[in-house]
């Protein structure tokens, strides 16, 4: 007898690793990428350039109809996750060539194309594989999954090419396992997926009874919303000051005290960031989300762009104060030898303040993004969303070293804070009149 596919399974099979999955790859290309050409000594003009690598969730808006009209969402989902793992592959083999710099731009921008193109059909296949109850109860664990991602890729793998690079006298090596690990982790997850993915009934093609991409009416429902003006001021502008801030953040930590930054080391950077201040970017989504739940978008909205938004002013305290004392806890008692833990508590509770009122704010604009996706083309507006929210991301973040360079990061991130009241006074218009 021929194998039945199973047409829905637990969602607990397959959420938590497909947000995993999505979150790993962007924060390779959007974060990690940071820190590594900075620890490859790359100046700031050009790493503030490589926001440009936004640009492919910039422009998914306009195949986010062909992900709708060709192939099922989960055949999307294993294609795009097959393709993804060999790029990493092909990271760690480039990264000791003398071109790697630019070899590893074109990688980036290939995964980056892959990535945006896997979200699509990662959300797109939550919507079909999910009734409506279970999407309301899986949004958290998505999001949460997503954030443990970006503690493996943004942190974990960071602190491990900085110990790596460290101990052995050569950052390429600490890089290069940090990719393979990667790579790894990535083909288990295509593995696993191609297995255990069930097999909606309505996760088909949606075309036009002509066979064509039903593109005008797509993009038509959308900027036909009801203020729909007000409704893209909100999504470009009320992440601008913060993702001004974050395409800086970490050379910031990595340079020295003559370029105005605070030293810190690449180990220290992914544990203090990539670890501690993503845990306290999680715990703030959480809390966002079960808030949101309780009271609902139009009564938290203003709590929410305010948690995200002033604690922007503590990177002018860091940059003004240079607040590196150092606190050691001698842990050898219990583990014997020299067990010493060393941090700078100023720093990583400050970095935790900023990145908790971050995701407790970032909450907000997500569910609205959810809430003005509707009808059978949801899976293509929600992609439009996105797309513009890249925009959002990719022109601070591309103009943000020229400016950093220009005026020092004390005045660099006081106009990031600036930045940041546009979007809030674009709240004093949105709609929220919801079904």
């Amino acid at each position: 007898m021929p194998e039945t596919k199973p047409g829905r399974r637990n969602p607990w099979l397959f959420v938590p690793t497909q947000y995993f999955a999505e979150g790993i790859p962007w924060v390779l290309v959007n974060q990690l990428s940071s820190a590594m050409y900075k620890s490859l000594q790359a100046t700031n003009v050009f790493i503030g350039f490589t926001s440009f690598l936004y640009l492919p969730w910039s422009l998914k808006l306009f195949w986010g109809p062909v992900v709708d009209s060709y192939l099922t969402k989960r055949k999307w989902v294993i294609l795009m996750q097959l393709a993804l793992g060999i790029c990493f592959v092909l990271l760690a083999s480039v990264i000791h060539l003398s071109g790697f710099l630019h070899i590893s731009l074109i990688i980036f921008t290939i995964i980056a194309f892959l990535s945006a193109t896997h979200d699509i059909a990662t959300d797109g296949f939550y919507l079909h594989a999910l009734d409506n109850k279970e999407q309301a109860f899986f949004t958290g664990i998505r999001s949460t999954f997503y954030r443990v991602a970006m503690i493996f890729a943004g942190g974990l793998l960071v602190a491990v090419a900085g110990w790596l690079g460290a101990s052995t006298g050569n950052i390429k090596f600490g890089w290069t396992i940090g990719f393979v690990i990667a790579a790894t982790v990535f083909t288990g997850l295509y593995i696993y997926h191609t297995l255990i993915l069930p097999y909606p009934e309505t996760d088909m093609p949606v075309k036009e009874k002509s066979g064509r991409m039903p593109y005008k009416q797509i993009f038509a429902e959308y900027f036909t919303q009801r203020k729909i003006g007000i409704i893209l001021a909100f999504i470009l502008l009320y992440r601008f000051g913060e993702a001004m801030l974050l395409k800086m953040v970490q050379p910031f930590f990595l340079d020295k005290a003559v370029a105005g930054g605070l030293g810190l080391g690449l180990s220290e950077v992914g544990i203090y960031y990539g670890t501690v201040g993503i845990i306290a970017l999680l715990a703030g989504g959480i809390l966002g989300g079960w808030l949101i739940k309780k009271y609902n978008l139009k009564k938290l909205i203003w709590l929410c762009a305010f948690s995200m938004n002033i604690p922007v002013l503590l990177f002018i305290y860091m940059a003004a104060a240079h607040p590196l004392n150092l606190v050691s806890i001698d842990f050898s008692w219990l583990f014997g030898g020299s067990a010493v833990l060393r941090f700078h508590p100023v720093i990583q509770t400050c970095i935790i303040i900023e990145q908790f009122g971050y995701g407790f704010g970032f909450t907000a604009y997500m569910v609205y993004l959810l809430y003005i996706s509707k009808g059978k083309y949801k899976t293509s507006h929600y992609a439009i969303s996105t797309g513009i929210m890249a925009v959002g991301m990719m022109v601070p973040g591309f103009i943000s070293g020229v400016i950093q360079q220009a005026v020092g990061y004390l005045w660099f991130f006081s106009i990031s804070a600036v930045l940041t009241i546009p979007g809030m006074f674009v709240i004093l218009f949105l709609p929220f009149d919801f079904e």
